[in-house]
């Protein structure tokens, strides 16, 4: 089973793939950034991450998308981008037929590092430790891999939660 993990964004959308052999048991397949043009209109810039990640989704066949759950921010107005590229996320994963599964940030962070409140640099290298990268990966898209790992751990055999 290959699970998308998906960092959304309007501008830069992290995404990282992995492919789970059994609860707990994954290996890395890509990670990487689907950036759209920063000046370009907000539909623009939110047509162009869906494009590029409808074709990260065909081109690495993969079956369940992951995605972090939007957190309650003090701007209303970074709160509410965040929530539309969060909403192309899901339209994307619908078009493709993928079951979706949501994570809280601090859940994903916890499974990653051990601590709910990691920094991103923390997730970053401990992502780099459990799929076993010579790098530490772009900070969008280990967050992206973070939430794909964050699935990972949570399937139960026969299925997942």
């Amino acid at each position: 089973m290959r699970v998308l993990g998906v960092d959304p964004g309007s501008r830069v959308c992290g995404y990282g793939v992995i492919a789970i052999e059994a609860a707990r048991r994954y290996h890395y397949v890509e990670c990487g950034v689907l950036t759209a043009p920063p000046r370009a209109a907000a539909e623009n810039r939110l047509a162009e991450i869906a494009r590029s990640l409808g074709e990260v989704v065909r081109e690495l066949e993969v079956s369940a998308l992951a995605v972090e759950d939007v957190f309650s921010m003090i701007n209303p107005r970074s709160a509410l981008a965040l929530a539309q590229a969060r909403g192309i996320v899901l339209a994307v994963a619908g078009m493709a037929g993928l079951k979706v599964y949501s994570y809280a940030p601090a859940m994903v962070k916890k499974t990653v590092t051990g601590r709910g409140r990691a920094s991103k640099d923390q997730v970053a290298r401990m992502v780099q430790v459990l799929v076993g990268l010579r790098q530490v990966p772009q900070a969008d898209a280990a967050d992206a891999l973070a939430v794909a790992i964050t699935h990972a751990h949570r399937m139960e055999i026969g299925g997942s939660s």
